[in-house]
């Protein structure tokens, strides 16, 4: 895993507190990650969640390979009683979390904003490093062949005066305007600073609910009383289309808690990916598990769409890897997908059955297989003969069997 670099930049000041949602046993490969990653401190989990401080930026944040999606975390706390009150009561209740301490509100928000303001600038910076390239066959090519020198100084003249015109417009105009650019950096400026209150902003409540709460109440019910709560206490506008914020609350008989989502998009909906196969935070876990070292030849037999490989060769670039499946449709993916990732050079496909590779004994260093499972594929038997090649062309090997939404992983 590559460790933490991070440039200079306005870091969220003294860490910021963050959580992840994680699929179901890959808690603790996250609470790796965010350690060696992000340098997380103050990290802790539970089912489903991973809760951390760090001070990276969101550049960082986004290349967290094993979460399913990132929040800014607002509140964390016990579970509501829902057993011993009425309705009005228990919306009282939740009410609480915005009114009882509406300074962590703002923190958060303000935390968000310096967040999104960092974003803007890099985007903005980046696109002033590369301004646009002059397009192939402009008119000053197609002009010298095929018109007259007339025509040329026609158009030269025309160019001239029309200059002349702009920067006497421009020139009245200068001492009572400022550059678009200006104004962008001015706006961002003033909400990195605070001058803008908060109450202009728009937002949405996603809720979830689990547990004894959820046979009480619906998340629509909890997103009403959420959202009249946050409109009462500061102003705030309720947009269901297009908001400038989203709030997520999860009510379940563990925890109480609330954060923004910090991307629309979720972390496991990798870029790269055209056609997904395995899930992704799945993929890059059985990778990691492999320590794969630089220089390694790394197979996977029934590569399938060749998620795994993807996800490996992104992670750790310097490796040989190759993928084999007998599937003419499952190899056509996997080669839209490297063509799509721009991985074409990095990972070689081949047509062959995992229990007649063409490959000498032990050429391999590491093999990582999703082996196919269920009564689709019926492997009965052969799961024997599968293993026993694995183990011939190799020293070590990882698989995944889901057994009983267990994983069961091996490594001989």
């Amino acid at each position: 895993m590559a460790a933490v670099p991070g440039g200079p930049r306005s870091d969220p000041p003294a860490g910021a507190r963050f959580f992840c949602t994680a699929g179901r046993g890959l808690e603790p490969f996250l609470t790796r990650e965010v350690r060696a990653r992000l340098a997380a401190t103050q990290v802790e989990y539970i089912s489903g969640k991973v809760f951390f401080t760090t001070c990276s930026d969101l550049n960082m944040l986004k290349k967290l390979k094993s979460a399913e999606r990132l929040f800014l975390l607002i509140k964390k706390q016990l579970p509501l009683n829902v057993s011993s009150g009425s309705k009005g009561k228990i919306f009282n209740e939740m009410q609480r979390l915005i009114n009882d301490d509406p300074e962590s509100w703002l923190k958060a928000i303000s935390i968000w904003k310096n967040l999104e303001l960092d974003a803007k600038k890099e985007k903005l910076s980046q696109k002033d490093a590369n301004p646009l390239k002059r397009k192939m066959g402009e008119n000053d090519v197609i002009v010298a062949k095929k018109l007259k020198t007339e025509q040329m100084q026609e158009i030269r003249e025309n160019k001239e005066c029309q200059l002349e015109k702009q920067i006497e417009e421009e020139t009245l105009e200068q001492g009572h305007r400022i550059t678009k650019r200006e104004e962008f950096l001015e706006d961002l400026q003033n909400d990195a600073v605070g001058t803008r209150t908060h109450s202009d902003l728009t937002f949405r409540v996603s809720c979830r609910c689990s547990g004894a709460i959820a046979k009480t109440f619906t998340a629509q019910e909890v997103g009403r009383v959420f959202g009249i709560a946050l409109m009462k206490q500061f102003g705030w506008k309720a947009d269901l289309r297009n908001p400038n914020l989203e709030v997520f609350i999860h009510l379940s008989d563990i925890y109480s808690v609330v954060g923004i989502p910090m991307f629309r998009v979720p972390l496991a909906s990798r870029a790269y990916i055209k056609t997904a196969g395995l899930r992704s935070t799945t993929a890059w876990a059985m990778a990691s598990l492999a320590e794969i070292k630089a220089g390694a030849f790394v197979l996977d037999p029934m590569c399938g769409l060749g998620t795994i490989l993807l996800e490996a060769a992104k992670e750790w670039p310097d490796v040989y890897y190759v993928g084999a499946d007998v599937s003419d449709s499952q190899l056509l993916g996997a080669c839209d997908n490297l063509k799509a990732a721009g991985l074409k050079d990095k990972i070689e496909l081949i047509k062959a059955s995992v229990i007649e590779l063409p490959l000498p004994s032990e050429s391999v260093d590491t093999i990582i297989s999703d082996i196919p499972f269920g009564k689709k594929f019926k492997l009965g038997e052969d799961i024997k003969s599968i293993l026993q090649e694995m183990e011939s062309g190799c020293h070590i090997y990882y698989t995944y069997i889901p057994l009983c939404s267990w994983y069961l992983w091996m490594d001989i």
